[in-house]
C-alpha cells in the first residue's frame, strides 16, 4: 500500500500528535509499504529519505504558538495527486479535510485519525459551552460523510460519534516504545536533574541536604523545612505542554494543595506553552521546578523514571500518551476519573480521582503508600499493554480495507531530487 499521512499542528514540540504519526509512519514501512507525510512548514519542501516522502507546504505560524497551519487546502489535493496513494490518514479536522474531498473524487480509500474530540477541545477556547454540542454534532456529521473510515483510541473519543448514530467507529488505542521508556532509565537518573534546563538561578534554594535548583523564570523563596532529605520526598513529574486545555494549571493545584498539607515532595514541569508564566506563579513556593520541553526521547524517558508518581490529569485528554510513556518507565500515574486516560490505568498502575486539587492530591499520597516495587511493576505491566506493534497492524488493517491499487512511488516522485521545492 501507499500510506499518505496529512496533519496540520505538527512541529518540534507538537508532542502526542507527532509521537502518534510518527509511529504509525515508522511502522508503515517496516511491514513493508511506502508511506508519505504532509505537513506545515515554513517553505515548501519535498524530500525522500529512510522515512518515505515528507512534503511541506508553506504555511503561517499561528499566533502566540509554535504551530503552523495550512491555509491553501486545494495545495493539499495537488500534491496528493502527484503522490497517488491507495489510502489517506487525516491526523486534522480542518483544513487537511481537503484530502478527503480529493480522495472521494480518486476512488481512494480514506481514513480519519481522530486526536480529540471538538466539544471538549474547543470548549476552553470559546469560553462557552451553549449550542457547542450542536455545532459539533454538525461538524462530525460532515466528517463521518468525507471519510470512509474513522479511528478514535478511546471509549472516550468515540462518544462524539456514537450520539450521532450510523456505522461504528474504529477504536484503536494507541502504543507507547516499550525499549525507549523502560525502569532501567533509572538507573541513568543519578545525572544532574537539571541537565538541558534553563539556566539555573545564582540564588538556588537549598533545604538540608538536598539542592533545588530553580530556572531564571522561576525564581521563588526556598522551600518548606519539612522537604529535608531526598530519601523522604516524594519525587512528582508533569510532561506535556504547558497550554490550558491540557489542564496544567490542575497538576500545579494539586502540588500546592499537597504543600499546603506539609506533605514532603517535588514537582518537576517538563515542558512549554503560552501559559508558562502564568502556572510559575500559580505555583507560587511550592516546591514546583520548571524545565524547558525535552525534546529527546531518551532524556525524557530518565526523567520519568526518576518519578515515584506522575501527573497526568486532564479531565477531557481522549488518549494520554504521557501517560503510557510514565507506565511504561515503571512510574504509577495520577488521572482524572473521565476522560480517555482514566481507560489506560487499572488499580495497580496508578489512581484516579475527581478533578478537584484535594482529592488528586489524596491520590497521589494514596499510591505513595503502596510499596515501590509493587507500584513500579504494576505500571510497566499495564503499559507493555500497549505495544506500537498492536496499533500498527491494527491501522494496517483498516487501511487494506479502504486502499485501491497503485502504481509503484517510483512512477510518482521517483524521479525527483531528494530535496526540492513544491
Amino acid at each position: 500500500m501507499r500510506i499518505v499521512q496529512l496533519a496540520n499542528f505538527y512541529g518540534p514540540t507538537s508532542g502526542g500528535l507527532r509521537t502518534a504519526v510518527d509511529a504509525l509512519g515508522r511502522g508503515y514501512l517496516a511491514a513493508g509499504h511506502e508511506r508519505a507525510l504532509v505537513i506545515p512548514g515554513p517553505k515548501d519542501c519535498w524530500r525522500q529519505d529512510e522515512n518515505g516522502v515528507t512534503v511541506m507546504l508553506r504555511s503561517p505560524q499561528l499566533p502566540g504558538t509554535s504551530y503552523r497551519v495550512v491555509v491553501e487546502p486545494w495545495r493539499v489535493q495537488d500534491v496528493l495527486e502527484r503522490l497517488r496513494p491507495t489510502s489517506i490518514e487525516v491526523s486534522d479536522k480542518s483544513t487537511m479535510v481537503a484530502g478527503a474531498r480529493w480522495s472521494a473524487r480518486n476512488g481512494t480509500g480514506s481514513v480519519l485519525l481522530s486526536h480529540e474530540r471538538l466539544d471538549t477541545h474547543l470548549a476552553p477556547r470559546l469560553g462557552w459551552r451553549r449550542g457547542l454540542v450542536t455545532g459539533t454534532n454538525t461538524v462530525n456529521r460532515v466528517l463521518r460523510r468525507s471519510f470512509d473510515e474513522i479511528v478514535v483510541t478511546s471509549s472516550f473519543a468515540a462518544e462524539e460519534f456514537a450520539r450521532l448514530g450510523g456505522r461504528p467507529v474504529h477504536r484503536i488505542p494507541l502504543g507507547v516504545d516499550l525499549t525507549t521508556f523502560h525502569p532501567d532509565r533509572r538507573h541513568d537518573s543519578d545525572t544532574d536533574d537539571d541537565a538541558g534546563s534553563e539556566a539555573a538561578s545564582s540564588n538556588s534554594p537549598s533545604t538540608g541536604n538536598v539542592e533545588l535548583t530553580y530556572s531564571d523564570v522561576d525564581r521563588r523563596p526556598a522551600v518548606a523545612a519539612d522537604v529535608a532529605d531526598v530519601a523522604d520526598m516524594a519525587r512528582l513529574v508533569y510532561a506535556g505542554r504547558l497550554s490550558m486545555e491540557k489542564r496544567p494549571d490542575l497538576a500545579i493545584a494539586t502540588a500546592v494543595e499537597l504543600h499546603r498539607q506539609g506533605f514532603a515532595f517535588r514537582l518537576d514541569v517538563y515542558g512549554d506553552g503560552p501559559d508558562r508564566e502564568t502556572l510559575v506563579r500559580m505555583a507560587g513556593d511550592a516546591p514546583v521546578i520548571f524545565h524547558p520541553y525535552v525534546a529527546d526521547r531518551t532524556a525524557l524517558a530518565v526523567r520519568l523514571a526518576a518519578a515515584d508518581v506522575a501527573l497526568s490529569v486532564c479531565p477531557v485528554e481522549t488518549f494520554g500518551l504521557a501517560i503510557l510513556e510514565a507506565l511504561a518507565c515503571g512510574t504509577p500515574v495520577v488521572t482524572a476519573d473521565q476522560g480517555g486516560g482514566r481507560e489506560l490505568l487499572d488499580a495497580g498502575a496508578g489512581a484516579w480521582a475527581p478533578p478537584e486539587p484535594a482529592m488528586l492530591a489524596a491520590a497521589v499520597r494514596a499510591v505513595l503508600t503502596r510499596p515501590p516495587l509493587e507500584r513500579r511493576e504494576g505500571a510497566r505491566r499495564r503499559a507493555e499493554r500497549y505495544p506500537w506493534r498492536s496499533t500498527i497492524d491494527a491501522m494496517l488493517g483498516v487501511h487494506s480495507s479502504v486502499a485501491r491499487t497503485t502504481d509503484r512511488w517510483s512512477v510518482a516522485v521517483g524521479s525527483q531530487p531528494a530535496s526540492r521545492a513544491v
